[in-house]
């Protein structure tokens, strides 16, 4: 009796050990949802506080842009407002072009799947690295902490001009 049951958990053991090798064998495909198409852009520190880091701008296969912003320095339970902005970032009072998703002050990340600007205007991953914009990341959303800028750098089309002195002013953002 006792010979049979090794014989049996031996079998019952092979089996399992071949369905995990059959298993573990098979190709698991990964579709992802972006060409693989980027671009990553400096966001430099703009104020007193030492917050700096990027933004990843990817595109999806249906053309959208995704806008991913990474920054270090963030902390605290706070949700930092993100804005892309139309023209240069030393720009004092340019328009928002649209609000993104805001970075989250633990992390320090923020993911916007951008569709449309705030004109409803249709953009697309090649509108957006065409475009002369720029993004920054605000204190706050109300009050005087609104002006201040924490992180922000040029993208697209207006990151590849020349900077005059390698470092560039942060104009204030129009308050309204």
């Amino acid at each position: 009796m006792r010979g049979l049951r090794g014989i049996y958990m031996k079998k019952l053991i092979s089996a399992a050990v071949l369905g995990i090798i059959l298993i573990s064998c098979q190709e698991s495909e990964s579709v992802s949802e972006f060409t693989g198409n980027e671009v990553v852009y400096a966001l430099q520190q703009g104020s007193s506080f030492n917050v700096s880091g990027q933004v990843i701008i990817s595109e999806k296969k249906d053309g959208s842009a995704v806008i991913e912003i990474q920054l270090d320095g963030t902390d605290g339970d706070v949700q930092l407002p993100a804005h892309l902005h139309l023209g240069d970032i030393s720009t004092p009072g340019a328009d928002v072009a649209a609000l993104l998703t805001p970075v989250n002050g633990v992390t320090g990340k923020s993911k916007t799947n951008l569709l449309r600007l705030a004109d409803e205007t249709s953009i697309s991953y090649k509108d957006l690295i065409n475009l002369e914009a720029c993004i920054k990341v605000h204190l706050s959303d109300i009050g005087p902490e609104r002006d201040i800028v924490l992180a922000g750098g040029n993208i697209g089309a207006i990151a590849t001009k020349d900077a005059t002195n390698g470092r560039i002013g942060i104009g204030v953002c129009k308050s309204e």
